[in-house]
């Protein structure tokens, strides 16, 4: 009997997981649908309304999902970096020589800016924005944590491969390749030709100088 009652009193929390991993799945789905609209107008021209109107989704369906237009920046800033921040990992992991690690971070280098643009745009508009309102300023400085672990580990294994320590910190190795990243995007984005290649030479003299 007690067994069949602690049963009972398992099935509820077991359809409570249910239901919030469901929400949960539909709030990244809605998301993934709103990072294109998002990363065309940035935060500043956003709203859910006008998401809706761009999107399959109207805009009581938007409203049900997220608080406001924060809630879903937010989530769909932290859902794209979640995958943007193991984009290196494999070259990292498989390269068997430095020169091999360093072209292969090249090429993803500069796939993601040519391709994804619009995303890292849409990043660094809601990482300004952080500067002045405090709601974003806690999963901004989590997502800016989790990019500078992504250079540091692409860097300290580049050391590691010739036998030598990264010889610079953490944050100061991001900050160098953050702001050439950042450099370089807005002239890629002015369309600049020269962008994409004069970033992957910028970073074939720097990396050798820091690991």
């Amino acid at each position: 009997m007690a067994d069949q009652v602690m049963e009972k009193a398992r099935v509820p929390r077991g359809a409570e997981r249910l239901r919030i991993d469901k929400f949960t799945a539909r709030r990244l789905e809605l998301a993934e649908a709103a990072l294109e609209t998002l990363a065309e107008l940035g935060y500043a021209r956003t709203s859910l309304r006008e998401i809706a109107q761009k999107s399959d989704f109207t805009h009581g369906v938007l409203h049900y999902y997220f608080t406001d237009k924060v809630d879903l920046i937010t989530c769909c800033v932290r859902h794209y970096k979640a995958k943007c921040v193991t984009r290196y990992d494999q070259v990292t992991a498989t390269a068997p020589t430095r020169d091999a690690l360093l072209e292969g971070f090249l090429l993803k280098l500069a796939e993601t800016l040519r391709e994804e643009a619009g995303m890292h745009r849409l990043w660094y508009d809601l990482r300004a924005q952080a500067l002045f309102e405090d709601v974003f300023r806690e999963d901004v400085t989590e997502i800016d944590k989790s990019l500078e672990d992504m250079v540091w580990r692409v860097a300290s294994r580049y050391a590691e491969l010739g036998g030598k320590e990264p010889a610079v910190s953490r944050a100061a190795l991001y900050a160098v390749f953050d702001g050439l990243f950042q450099k370089h995007l807005l002239r890629h984005l002015s369309n600049d030709e020269r962008a994409i290649p004069e970033l992957l030479d910028e970073v074939r003299r720097l990396l050798p100088m820091v690991a």
